[in-house]
C-alpha cells in the first residue's frame, strides 16, 4: 500500500472519528434501540457445580474441565517458572481455547463517512447483561457449527473477503494471565454492497464509539481490541528510508522487544489440573486454598436473541476489579506511552507490550512491597487533573464472570524516571499503531487502552464535550 492511499484511508476514518453525533444513528435513537436491546436480549445465568454442568465433564483421571465434543475449551492446569520474577514459580488453572475465533468489525459508508455495524451482544459473565460487541464475536466452534444453533449473522463477510476491502486482518492474543495460547482472528472490513440491518444491530461511527468508551461496562473486550486495529494516521514506520527519524525509533523498538524476548525466561509445562498446587476442586468449583485470584465456576445459561438458547459452561471468576493503567506525555511534541515487556503464563512469545501498571490488588495482597507493580504509586497518586481518561471496562463475558477492569491514561511527569526499568519503555503512539499491524506485540490490555483516544490524544480532547 502506498503512502498516498494510506493517508486517504486515515483521512476517512479520521473523519469518522470526528461524526460524534452519527448520521445513521443518532445519540437518541442509539439510547432508545440500546434500551430496547436490554429489555428483550436477556441473559438468565445459574452458578451450578462443574460437575453437574450439561455436556461438560471433570475427567476422573486429570481433573480437566472438558467440553463432551472435545471442541470449545478445557480448563486444565499449568507449571510456569519465570526466573528473576518476584514469584519465580507457580502452578495455576488456566483456560485452553487452541481454536481461533473472529472479531470483526463491517464498515459501510453513508454520506461520506464509514459507519460500524455494532451488535447488542449479551453474554453470561457481563456484570449488566448487553454491551456493544464487534459485527462477528464468534469461536471456530460456533461458526462451525458445533453448538447447533442458528448461523451467525453476517459472517459471510469475513469467511470470504474478497468482494470486500480489508482494513485490518491479524491474530491477536487475550488475558496471557487466564488463556493459555488463546488467539483471535482481528478483522475490520469495508463493503460497498447492500447490507440488510438484523435485530439487535445499529451503524455507528467512530467518534459514537469513542464517546461510548467513556461508559462504563458498555463497549465490550472483543470490541476494544478490533477498535486499536482501525488505522489512526499514514504510517511509515516500516518503509522510512535509514536515517529517518520515525523508521529508526520503529526499528530501536522492534530490537528492543527482541531483546527483551531474549534476556527473558518463562518455562511453561501443562499439567493435570487436579495436580495443581495451592488450588482444589470443593463445592463444585475450583478455588485456591487461600481464597486468592480467581474460582473456576460452573454456569447454566439462558438466552434470549443469541444462536443458541440455553447452554452450560465453565467461567474464571477474578476476585475484585483490577487496573490498567497508562503513564502518557510528549516527547519532541509527539505523544509516547510508558510500556512494559510483560511475561505472562499464557502467551506465546514470553512476553508482549502491556501498559504501564496492570494490577489486581486481591491477587497482590500476601505478595512482599516488593512485588508491587513498578509505577502503581505514580498511577494512584496522581493529581485529578492529570488523569486524562477513566473508564470501567468489562472483560470477556463469554469465558470471565463479572470481570472488570479500571482503565486509566495519566499524564506523567516530565521528570518522571525510567532510566533504571530496562522493561519499561516510552513509545511513541505511532510506532505503537503500526505494531498492531502484526501479531502478539501488544497484549489485550493495551489494545483496549489504545482504544480510548480521548485520553491518548491529550488534553484539549479531554475537555471537549
Amino acid at each position: 500500500m502506498t503512502q498516498g492511499t494510506q493517508r486517504a484511508r486515515a483521512a476517512r476514518f479520521a473523519e469518522s472519528a470526528r461524526a460524534t453525533r452519527g448520521l445513521v444513528t443518532g445519540t437518541a435513537a442509539f439510547d432508545t434501540w440500546l434500551a430496547d436491546c436490554r429489555a428483550r436480549l436477556t441473559t438468565t445465568v445459574e452458578l451450578r457445580p462443574l460437575e453437574a454442568l450439561r455436556d461438560w465433564s471433570v475427567d476422573p483421571r486429570t481433573g480437566n474441565v472438558q467440553h463432551a465434543s472435545g471442541r470449545f475449551f478445557s480448563v486444565h492446569g499449568l507449571d510456569v517458572r519465570v526466573p528473576g520474577a518476584p514469584v519465580d514459580h507457580w502452578q495455576q488453572p488456566i483456560i485452553a481455547q487452541p481454536e481461533a475465533g473472529i472479531l470483526g468489525i463491517l464498515v459501510k459508508e453513508f454520506d461520506g463517512v464509514p459507519h460500524c455495524l455494532m451488535q447488542a451482544k449479551a453474554e453470561p459473565g457481563n456484570v449488566n447483561g448487553v454491551q456493544l460487541s464487534p459485527t462477528v464475536q464468534a469461536t471456530r466452534s460456533n461458526y462451525s457449527g458445533v453448538h447447533r444453533g442458528r448461523p451467525v449473522p453476517y459472517l459471510e463477510h469475513f469467511r470470504d473477503t474478497a468482494p470486500h476491502r480489508v482494513i485490518a486482518d491479524v491474530l491477536q492474543s487475550e488475558q496471557g494471565a487466564w488463556f493459555h495460547r488463546k488467539r483471535n482472528r482481528n478483522l475490520i472490513v469495508e463493503t460497498t454492497g447492500p447490507v440488510e440491518l438484523l435485530d439487535g444491530f445499529c451503524w455507528l461511527t467512530l467518534g459514537q464509539l469513542h464517546e461510548l468508551l467513556r461508559q462504563d461496562d458498555l463497549v465490550n473486550m472483543d470490541t476494544r481490541t478490533v477498535l486499536s486495529c482501525f488505522p489512526a494516521e499514514p504510517d511509515a514506520r516500516e518503509t522510512a528510508p535509514e536515517g529517518a527519524e520515525s523508521g529508526d525509533s520503529y526499528r530501536d523498538l522492534l530490537r528492543w522487544i527482541t531483546e527483551e524476548r531474549t534476556r527473558r525466561e518463562r518455562h511453561v509445562r501443562e499439567i493435570p489440573l487436579n495436580s495443581v498446587a495451592g488450588w482444589r476442586l470443593s463445592e463444585g468449583r475450583v478455588t485456591h486454598e487461600d481464597g486468592l485470584f480467581f474460582d473456576v465456576v460452573g454456569a447454566s445459561v439462558e438466552a434470549v436473541g443469541r444462536e443458541v438458547a440455553r447452554w452450560d459452561q465453565p467461567l474464571l471468576a477474578p476476585h475484585g476489579t483490577g487496573l490498567v493503567a497508562l503513564l502518557v506525555r510528549e516527547i519532541d511534541g509527539v505523544p509516547h506511552a510508558l510500556l512494559h515487556a510483560r511475561v505472562e503464563a499464557g502467551h506465546l512469545d514470553v512476553l508482549e507490550l502491556a501498559p504501564t501498571v496492570q494490577y489486581t490488588p486481591r491477587s497482590y495482597a500476601h505478595l512482599p512491597p516488593g512485588a508491587r507493580p513498578r509505577f502503581l504509586d505514580t498511577v494512584l497518586t496522581a493529581p485529578p487533573q492529570n488523569v486524562l481518561f477513566s473508564a470501567v471496562h468489562s472483560e470477556e463475558g463469554g469465558r470471565f464472570l463479572h470481570a472488570r477492569n479500571r482503565y486509566l491514561i495519566v499524564e506523567a511527569d516530565p521528570g518522571l524516571d525510567v532510566e533504571d526499568c530496562p522493561d519499561y519503555r516510552w513509545t511513541a503512539l505511532p510506532d505503537m499503531a503500526a505494531l498492531l499491524r502484526h501479531s502478539h506485540y501488544l497484549n489485550i490490555q493495551a489494545r483496549s487502552i489504545l482504544a480510548c483516544p480521548h485520553g491518548l490524544a491529550g488534553r484539549e480532547t479531554r475537555k471537549k464535550p
